[in-house]
């Protein structure tokens, strides 16, 4: 794998914006008030953005967007956060920066991130990568994610998720939600097709990161700074088949588990109706198109 890096600081030029989403996980005024200090103490002075719903994301998008680039979008937030910004930026303007204060910050842990200090010595050093995505495009709209799109058990989870709760427990509620899934059985298949090829899956997670749900590797060979999608594709329809993966997933041998089949390819589809997540958030259902988008942004590692 090669992960083109570019060593330099923000150029004094850029445009330079932080989204705080004060309803994330770990977030509070103590910390972003340290990280603000932190920031311009490297000259770094951002316009602040305080978002809590992927709508005012995207209107504050729209504003960075109309004021050209290039762009320092820096984000306090989670992966949920993180994806709107993604979402809502044009391509190739902006270098993106991230600050751990999520429930889940899946693509700090990718990125190597090991706190707030660790983050912002980061983004003072200002080492850059290419930063690739998935888009996946449904009936009315695309999305793009940056770590994984879950269809079928997976997406259901995620979608049955109780907001409050996942303020509260947050994990948690994703295991109460699992729970429930388990109840409440659903052993039926679906297709997932290939230009190389199709495979029966009762679920399946199309991977742009090698974790899923924290430090748990699930795809080796799957990266944000590099092209290319993987999908892991889970075979067996049992819930025995889902709690022996679990178990392996939380013991790194993922890859060890007979119900699981790895495909790469350029590009994946789903015809049949299933509930999809992208980075940890419902977005609908399938029919779905997934593919990549190499080069989508530089990011801050």
């Amino acid at each position: 794998m090669t992960i083109n890096l570019i060593i330099a600081q923000p150029p004094e030029d850029m445009n330079r914006y932080l989204f705080v989403n004060p309803a994330s996980g770990h977030h509070s005024a103590q910390r972003l008030q340290f990280s603000l200090e932190r920031l311009r103490f490297h000259g770094i002075n951002p316009k602040i953005f305080q978002v809590r719903n992927p709508a005012e994301v995207y209107a504050c998008c729209d504003t960075i967007n109309e004021d050209g680039g290039p762009h320092l979008v820096i984000v306090a937030g989670g992966d949920g956060t993180i994806n709107a910004v993604a979402n809502g930026l044009n391509p190739g303007t902006a270098t993106l920066a991230v600050l751990p204060f999520g429930t889940s910050n899946v693509l700090a842990a990718e990125i190597g991130i090991t706190s707030i200090d660790d983050a912002l010595e980061r983004i003072a050093a200002g080492k850059t990568s290419s930063l690739s995505v998935g888009v996946i495009e449904l009936e009315e709209r695309s999305h793009r994610f940056l770590l994984m799109a879950g269809i079928g058990l997976d997406g259901a989870v995620v979608r049955d998720v109780w907001p409050w709760g996942k303020r509260m427990l947050r994990q948690g509620a994703y295991l109460l939600s699992a729970l429930k899934s388990a109840i409440v059985w659903d052993s039926t298949v679906f297709e997932i097709s290939t230009p190389e090829g199709d495979a029966e899956c009762h679920s399946a997670i199309i991977c742009n990161a090698s974790r899923y749900g924290g430090n748990f590797i699930l795809s080796p060979d799957s990266s944000p700074f590099s092209s290319g999608l993987s999908a892991v594709c889970i075979t067996g329809t049992t819930r025995r088949t889902y709690l022996s993966g679990a178990l392996n997933l939380f013991r790194d041998k993922a890859g060890t588990n007979r119900d699981l089949i790895r495909i790469h390819a350029s590009s994946f589809e789903v015809r049949e109706k299933r509930p999809i997540q992208i980075d940890g958030d419902f977005i609908g259902y399938s029919p779905a198109r997934i593919s990549g988008l190499d080069d989508f942004a530089r990011i801050i590692v």
